[in-house]
């Protein structure tokens, strides 16, 4: 950490957010991550799918959950037709098998517009925690605490700080656009 922890660890708390937020995003391949928002009420506790049995991918394209109690099939088979990751479970009876079908151009274009809104998203909540931080500094400024000398490095250090977690986020950024548009 460098001399303004508190601004450093809210903006990387941010971009660590916005890289997780990303993950969920499906990206051709069979990735149990998408499946990390989808739970069911398992003894009247809602569970995420991936606490109630094992999740394998055997193929690029497939996943398949194989719950520890399979009298919860029908459960997760249920909340995984509610959810919005768009595909259709296949219950044989002991696990659950999902076929992710290869992602058409106009797909990965919707995909890649989403990645950049929460890319956006992520961006003015790092510039939001920059004006808080300066914002509090010019507080301090007024009550005389911090001269301007001080004030203008300040300045300086927290931008310096803004520009290295937006980065981050670009760089994050392009490379789940690249992971989408890869066919």
């Amino acid at each position: 950490m460098g001399k303004y922890p508190e601004i450093e660890e809210k903006m990387n708390k941010r971009v660590e957010a916005f890289a997780s937020e990303l993950k969920t995003i499906r990206a051709g391949r069979a990735n149990a991550t998408v499946l990390d928002k989808v739970a069911i009420d398992y003894y009247g506790t809602m569970t995420p799918v991936g606490q109630v049995g094992s999740i394998s991918s055997p193929e690029p394209r497939m996943l398949v959950i194989q719950p520890w109690d399979a009298s919860i099939l029908k459960e997760i088979e249920k909340a995984i037709q509610k959810s919005d990751i768009g595909i259709a479970p296949q219950n044989d009876g002991k696990v659950i098998r999902l076929n992710f079908p290869p992602l058409t151009e106009e797909r990965r274009k919707e995909l890649v517009k989403t990645v950049k809104k929460y890319s956006e998203e992520a961006k003015v909540q790092i510039r939001n925690v920059r004006r808080d931080a300066m914002d509090a500094y010019k507080e301090l400024k007024k009550k005389s605490e911090v001269t301007e000398d001080d004030f203008k490095t300040i300045e300086k250090d927290v931008q310096a700080l803004t520009d290295k977690f937006i980065k981050e986020i670009d760089d994050i950024t392009a490379a789940k656009e690249k992971e989408i548009l890869e066919v």
